[in-house]
């Protein structure tokens, strides 16, 4: 490999998680055992997608040389010098590109909750995270730049060309101070599945075994409904709702429309508001309020309704320590219920593992 110095100075805070002594043992790993990696981080809402890609051999295909041509460029290393640009780090020569070096980057991907914005037209939020090796102030390669994308790579060649030049300790926005925030979890789940053993220097995000994988026992339904409820259930109720979704799991053959039977029929047993797409704002008062057995008043602009309340909703909720979920129906309407604010994230890992899809709003 080759790489270039820039005048900037190293990515190496021994305290950041996001720093050359943790990605580069996770770089060598993929370029001597596995190129490509796929698995759960707890934390992260689905598979974190990790690929070593490289320059030119990752785009030497038909579709790869149709975006490069679109992008109006001859070749990948002229994409390459695009992005080296973009990123301070000096650009090939032409002696340099006639001899035909493979230059590569680590591609690692995931999805982030969204920002209060994305919330009102998307479930999830994609991260991008390119990793690019350099040298900084030596002949060897000591540092790395990152390009960071919110959006889908549809066009691959046209997604890195897009790709914004990272700076992590300055986020520029909601979503990329999330996506680094989830970044550094992740970074430490590729540690834990490699078995990489992180620096002592470095702060960790999170002091759990973030690729520990959970089984669905009968006793994380009995946890989910607990939690869902509130805790307002009997136990009578408790362990037959918690034996019959937990059956119905395992049942894999099972029909999947009966399934979400069940999933309603549980439903029905707890404080839920089932509301189509469109409700009032006067509706929502009145059902959560029945919810949380208390009067929940908030101030709204007025001609707002349905999903454009829901920042009114759970800012007036959070006030209680709350905060508005609902099933996921996969229809035209809310399975709504209400959860104790500091319970979503668990609830969230354990909709995971039963297969009960809930989501936040």
């Amino acid at each position: 490999m080759s790489f270039f110095s820039n005048l900037f100075n190293r990515n190496n805070d021994p305290k950041s998680i996001i720093s050359f002594d943790v990605v580069d043992p996770i770089y060598s790993y993929l370029y001597n055992q596995e190129s490509s990696l796929e698995f759960k981080v707890k934390g992260i809402k689905e598979d974190v997608i990790v690929n070593l890609f490289f320059f030119p051999s990752s785009f030497d295909h038909e579709e790869g040389k149709e975006e490069i041509k679109k992008a109006g460029f001859n070749n990948s290393y002229e994409v390459l010098n695009e992005l080296y640009k973009k990123m301070n780090i000096g650009v090939l020569s032409d002696e340099a590109i006639q001899e035909g070096l493979e230059y590569d980057f680590i591609h690692i991907q995931f999805y982030s909750e969204p920002t209060a914005e994305e919330k009102k037209f998307f479930k999830r939020s994609i991260k991008n995270f390119v990793i690019f090796f350099c040298c900084t102030n030596s002949l060897e390669v000591n540092d790395f730049k990152i390009l960071y994308s919110g959006t889908h790579f549809f066009d691959y060649t046209k997604g890195l060309l897009e790709s914004e030049l990272l700076d992590v300790n300055n986020p520029k926005n909601e979503s990329e101070a999330i996506g680094i925030r989830d970044f550094k979890l992740v970074l430490q789940g590729i540690c834990q599945y490699l078995n990489i053993e992180i620096p002592e220097t470095v702060e960790l995000p999170s002091s759990e075994n973030l690729v520990e994988s959970e089984e669905a026992t009968l006793e994380a339904f009995e946890e989910f409904i607990k939690l869902v409820s509130r805790g307002d259930i009997e136990e009578k109720d408790l362990k037959k709702q918690s034996k019959k979704l937990f059956k119905d799991l395992k049942e894999e053959t099972k029909d999947y429309y009966e399934k979400v039977e069940g999933h309603f029929d549980f439903f029905e047993s707890i404080d839920t508001w089932n509301s189509d797409w469109k409700f009032d704002p006067e509706d929502a008062e009145y059902f959560i309020s029945e919810m949380i057995g208390e009067d929940l008043n908030f101030e709204y602009p007025e001609e707002t309704y349905s999903h454009d309340l829901f920042p009114y909703i759970q800012s007036a909720l959070e006030k209680h320590n709350l905060e508005l979920m609902t099933y996921d129906t996969h229809g035209d309407n809310y399975l709504f219920f209400v959860a104790n604010k500091n319970e979503v994230g668990r609830i969230l890992e354990l909709s995971e593992l039963t297969k009960i899809e809930v989501t936040q709003l």
